[in-house]
C-alpha cells in the first residue's frame, strides 16, 4: 500500500524481508511451523500477541493463513513500528503497542489480559540471560491456560564446539556469496532507511534508543526450555530447529 506521503510499505516489507533471508534463509520454514502449531493447539481463529514484532512479519502470516486471527504486535523500535503501523493501517484486525520488554509494566499496556498465543522471532537475542527470565515470566502470565508461546531465534548448544564452528563458517561462506551477488546487510538496510523522507526521524530515534547491534545471551534451547517451565509453562521443548535456529515451544 502507498500512502500519501509517497510510502510505499509493501516494498519496505518486501526489502525487509529480503534483508533477513540473507541472515536465515530458512526464514519462511520456520513461520509456516509455528503457524502450524497455533492451528495444532489454539485454533484457526487465535488472539495473538506479536512480540517484539517489527514490522509486523508474523502477523503479516498470521493473517494471510488465519483471516480470523486477531493479532497486537508490541515493539520499542519506532522505524519498524513506522512500517507495521503503514502495512495495516485500516486493518482492525491489527493494533500496536510502544512499549519496553525491559520495562516490567509492559503487559499494562496491551488491549487485552490474556492471549491465546504468544509469538516471537529473532528478536530476544538482544536481552541478556535475566531479563530474559523476567520476560518470560511476564509472558507466562499473558498466555491464557492452555495457550502457547513461541520463540525462533538463535540458539547456542555450547557442548558442540566443533560442529558450530563448522557450521557458522558455512552459514558465513554462503552470506559472503550473497552479499557478492547484490544482498543488503543489517547495516546497509538501514543506511537506505535513514535516506527515505518519512523514515528518516523515527530511524534516527531507533539508534538512540539501541546502538547499533547490540547482542544479549544466546543460550541453548535446553536452558530457554528449563527457564519457561521455571515460569510457569507446563511443556517446552524444540519444535523446529536447523543448523543454527530452532523454533521452541512452550504450552501453558
Amino acid at each position: 500500500m502507498t500512502t500519501s506521503t509517497g510510502t510505499d510499505w509493501a516494498a519496505w516489507q518486501e526489502s525487509w524481508d529480503r534483508q533477513q533471508e540473507w541472515y536465515m534463509p530458512d526464514r519462511e520454514e520456520r513461520f509456516r511451523i509455528m503457524l502450524d502449531m497455533v492451528e495444532a493447539l489454539v485454533g484457526t481463529a487465535p488472539r495473538v500477541l506479536d512480540l517484539a514484532c517489527g514490522t509486523g512479519t508474523i502477523t503479516a502470516r498470521l493473517l494471510a493463513r488465519f483471516p480470523e486471527a486477531t493479532s497486537t504486535g508490541v515493539d520499542l523500535d519506532p522505524a519498524l513500528l513506522a512500517i507495521a503501523r503503514g502495512t495495516f493501517q485500516g486493518d482492525d484486525r491489527v493494533s500496536f503497542v510502544t512499549a519496553d520488554l525491559k520495562d516490567p509494566g509492559w503487559p499494562a499496556q496491551l488491549p487485552h489480559d490474556s492471549y491465546d498465543a504468544v509469538l516471537t522471532a529473532t528478536a530476544l537475542h538482544w536481552l541478556h540471560s535475566e531479563p530474559l527470565a523476567a520476560l518470560y515470566g511476564q509472558v507466562a502470565e499473558v498466555v491464557r491456560d492452555g495457550g502457547v508461546f513461541m520463540n525462533a531465534d538463535h540458539m547456542i548448544d555450547e557442548s558442540t564446539p566443533r560442529i558450530n564452528a563448522a557450521e557458522r563458517a558455512q552459514r558465513h561462506a554462503r552470506m559472503d556469496q550473497a552479499k557478492r551477488g547484490g544482498a543488503l546487510d543489517w547495516a546497509e538496510w538501514w543506511q537506505l532507511a535513514a535516506q527515505d523522507p518519512v523514515l528518516a526521524e523515527p530511524t534516527a530515534r531507533r539508534f538512540e534508543i539501541y546502538g547499533e547491534h547490540a547482542d544479549g545471551d544466546m543460550p541453548s534451547a535446553a536452558r530457554h526450555a528449563r527457564v519457561l517451565r521455571e515460569k510457569g509453562f507446563g511443556e517446552a521443548r524444540a519444535v523446529w530447529c536447523s543448523p543454527s535456529d530452532t523454533l521452541l515451544l512452550a504450552l501453558k
